[in-house]
């Protein structure tokens, strides 16, 4: 059976589902193809399910911390199978909200795994996506436009396998009992963000990373920060090290493993093993080889408006490789949307997207890091400020971290904000709409900040660009 639509959207992700909510909105008609289940990675093995994880973490480890507000529980016990139980239900929820929206928006769903066709008697352009739905039905759609959004993958040190005691984050997520000891392969944002919320659950836990600090993508203070605080709250970090992938073991009790650091090599055991050294993009068994599509290191090359080398045809998301978030993800499909609608739109920037990692603390950005700035030939100023300045942040208990302001000495204009601190991820939006505006430390400085908040860290920070801030 062959069906045309104006839209076909492969990949039922954020990106996808909400690239095919836009189009709907603009009134042309819509395909979505998704072979498991719709919300794909974020809503399923992702953002949701960690952020429910960490925020049961988050709430045991204050509840044992009570006395400090004076506050007294006869017992503190923690049930990790209903924190698993707590984390489906939202998982759940959130999952009948996104089919109810595809209802709502008349978005045709297809359940079955699409295949991209070369020019056929279907249509004499590449592009057309066979499938066989859940039913055994097998189906030709055939777009005027195509938008690939089948997002990424786990990636796995070579020579392993997940299996056992070893295991990436799609696994961690379905443990049934906590370990007592795990190590971690792996200081970007998914190994951090594990790492802060197995603590808070009392495991012993062993950051090991290749990199010479954490989260390398960050702000070289953000990073070094962030280290201070997991060694305070008792999380070993082994920087600069290489897992040596030949030596590592299972038994029925740990995992053993060696890392060669600064020469030497060093000997750890744990009951399990978690990898997260970055994921990779989802292409195979796609077809891409029926089109003229380009994959470049394991990702679909697209514009800077997520247009393929075929015309017709657009890659948004993971899958793209410009940056692995959730809600870039989003944008893009809005944008590939609308580009196709003829509409006046924007090229992504990278940076312009904020970035959260929800450990605790949390760590929140946007724009370039000092090092970057310097390095594109920017004379730079900077502005710092600590949470341990501000009265709110004292009030909740967490004035660990800062604010800083990266901007242009020439122009005035922000370049960058990197925070570590209490609910740092609900205040880089402010410096996100700043950036976006053009606006200068001195505006946002100069914008009134409630008292007392967490966001008056900001203002300050702004001020300290220009020496001028009241409280530091």
């Amino acid at each position: 059976m062959t069906k045309p639509y104006d839209i076909v959207v492969l990949g039922g992700g954020v990106g996808g589902y909400t690239a095919a909510i836009r189009a709907a909105q603009l009134n042309f008609s819509v395909a979505l193809v998704e072979k498991a289940e719709l919300g794909g990675t974020c809503l399923h093995r992702g953002c949701i399910p960690t952020k429910a994880l960490l925020r049961s973490a988050e709430i045991y480890a204050q509840a044992k911390e009570g006395a400090d507000y004076g506050v007294f529980a006869s017992e503190v016990r923690l049930d990790f199978t209903r924190v698993q139980i707590r984390k489906t239900e939202i998982v759940e929820r959130l999952h009948k909200g996104v089919q109810f929206l595809m209802k709502k928006n008349k978005i045709d769903v297809y359940k079955g795994e699409g295949r991209l066709m070369g020019p056929s008697i279907f249509s004499p352009r590449s592009g057309s996506v066979a499938l066989v739905t859940e039913d055994g039905e097998a189906v030709n759609l055939v777009p005027g436009h195509l938008i690939l959004a089948t997002g990424s993958k786990p990636r796995m040190l070579p020579g392993l396998a997940a299996g056992g005691r070893i295991m990436t984050s799609d696994e961690a997520l379905r443990m049934e009992d906590l370990p007592k000891s795990i190590v971690i392969v792996g200081g970007g944002v998914i190994g951090v963000e594990w790492a802060s919320l197995l603590r808070d659950f009392g495991v012993e836990v062993t950051v090991v990373e290749f990199e010479k600090r954490l989260i390398p993508t960050e702000d070289e203070e953000i990073s070094k920060e962030l280290e201070r605080l997991f060694t305070k709250q008792g999380i070993k970090v082994l920087t600069g090290a290489k897992v040596l992938a030949e030596t590592v073991s299972q038994s029925e009790q740990s995992v053993k493993l060696q890392v060669e650091r600064n020469g030497v090599i060093q000997d750890l055991e744990a009951e399990k093993m978690l990898v997260s050294v970055g994921r990779m993009a989802v292409t195979e068994g796609l077809g891409l080889e029926n089109t003229d599509i380009i994959v470049d290191r394991g990702f679909i090359k697209t514009d800077d408006f997520m247009q393929t080398m075929e015309s017709h045809i657009f890659a948004v998301g993971d899958v793209n490789g410009k940056m692995q978030l959730a809600h870039a993800a989003a944008h893009q499909g809005i944008a590939a949307v609308e580009r196709i609608a003829g509409l006046n739109t924007h090229a992504f920037a990278a940076q312009l997207v904020p970035r959260a990692i929800y450990t605790r603390t949390e760590v929140a950005s946007v724009g370039w890091t000092e090092k970057q700035a310097a390095e594109k030939g920017f004379k730079v100023k900077t502005g710092k400020v600590s949470f341990r300045a501000l009265g709110k942040a004292l009030v909740l208990g967490n004035s660990d971290g800062f604010v800083k302001v990266v901007a242009d000495a020439a122009t005035g204009d922000i370049l960058g904000v990197h925070m570590i601190g209490p609910h740092a991820t609900d205040l880089i939006s402010e410096a996100s709409l700043a950036q976006v505006l053009n606006a200068t430390p001195w505006e946002v400085g100069q914008t009134i900040h409630p008292h007392p908040t967490l966001s008056e860290a900001l203002g300050e920070a702004m001020l300290a660009v220009d020496g001028a801030s009241l409280n530091m």
